[in-house]
């Protein structure tokens, strides 16, 4: 039997993480599964509930 991630501990630690750009905060993004830095306008993928903190991963995003 698989547990299910206990989402309230998930959701704080992607707060605590910051966008390697910008050194800024960063916003989940439920519906898209992504970690967006509004400063970098860049949006990092989380695969599998891992967040890929690659610059070269993550995408452009408009603001």
């Amino acid at each position: 039997m698989t547990e299910k991630p206990d989402t309230a501990y998930d959701r704080a630690m992607l707060e605590a993480l910051i966008c390697p750009q910008t050194h800024g905060p960063l916003v989940w993004d439920a519906e898209a599964g992504e970690l967006i830095s509004r400063a970098a306008h860049l949006a990092y993928p989380v695969r599998a509930g891992i967040p890929i903190m690659l610059v070269d991963e993550a995408r452009e995003i408009e603001d």
